[in-house]
């Protein structure tokens, strides 16, 4: 059964309404709206479950492209947090070595 990728059901948008975090993404890579709204669980959810539709091979091939470059999105606002982590990591290592 091949369905259009405007006819595939969303990926748990509701997770898009979890509380934010300390840690804040960076912004480097302009995504779509409820992409760049999403927190770092939420996107790697929503990345599984990219990979598990696209792993069951049952969508055509334009279902599968509409979901690959979503997936590749998810991660890319994936990497924004744990960048974001990463620079929030390094600056509270660098206050505690200054304050040593």
């Amino acid at each position: 059964m091949n369905q259009s990728p405007d006819e595939n059901p969303p990926l748990d948008p509701e997770s898009a309404d979890a509380p934010a975090s300390e840690v804040t993404p960076t912004e480097d890579a302009q995504l779509p709206a409820d992409i760049a709204e999403l927190s770092y669980e939420a996107a790697r959810d929503q990345l599984v479950e990219v990979v598990r539709r696209l792993e069951s091979g049952q969508g055509g091939l334009e279902d599968s492209i509409g979901l690959w470059e979503r997936g590749e999105m998810l991660a890319r606002r994936c990497q924004q947090w744990l960048d974001g982590a990463r620079v929030r990591l390094d600056d509270a290592v660098n206050a505690r070595r200054q304050d040593s």
